[in-house]
């Protein structure tokens, strides 16, 4: 019933369509500058490496889904790690076991490339997120913050 395949080029619609549906759940669609040239451009670069790799599932041959990752390091491990960017089911097909499967395709080929732990971030209010990745296993690392340099405050470094 689940289908899951990396996405191609002819996939664009569907990907922009995925993070405009994640950014309204997550309450931050006016934030999204992603477009189908854009994602192109750095997920199927005509020369080089793409930044990140992107998953597609199928539900009963509907798109149900998808998750973008993309590899980072630990030096305490000197291994790579498997980052997942963003994890977004279709809100009426959630509860079908779509993220799941996503999410456990990801663990598996984190695995398969040799990667030390694989990482996420989730919004402290998305309780039921949170709750199923308890459930699988994922522990919150709450001695952590997230940093970042965006907008005018990275581009003053130029």
């Amino acid at each position: 019933m689940i289908d899951i395949r990396s996405a191609t080029a002819a996939d664009l619609p569907v990907i922009l369509q995925f993070i405009r549906g994640l950014a309204a759940y997550e309450k931050l669609l006016p934030e999204v500058e992603a477009s189908e040239e854009r994602l192109r451009a750095t997920l199927f670069p005509a020369q080089g490496r793409p930044a990140a790799e992107c998953l597609l599932a199928h539900w009963r041959g509907r798109p149900a889904g998808f998750a973008v990752f993309f590899h980072n390091y630990s030096t305490f491990l000197a291994r790579p790690g498997l980052y997942l960017e963003d994890l977004f089911v279709e809100p009426a097909l959630r509860g079908h076991g779509v993220g799941k499967a996503l999410l456990l395709h990801c663990a598996k080929l984190a695995n398969a490339r040799g990667c030390g732990r694989m990482e996420w971030t989730v919004l402290d209010w998305n309780e039921p997120a949170r709750g199923f990745y308890r459930k699988l296993g994922a522990v919150e690392m709450h001695a952590w913050r997230i940093c970042r340099l965006t907008g005018p405050a990275l581009a003053q470094y130029r």
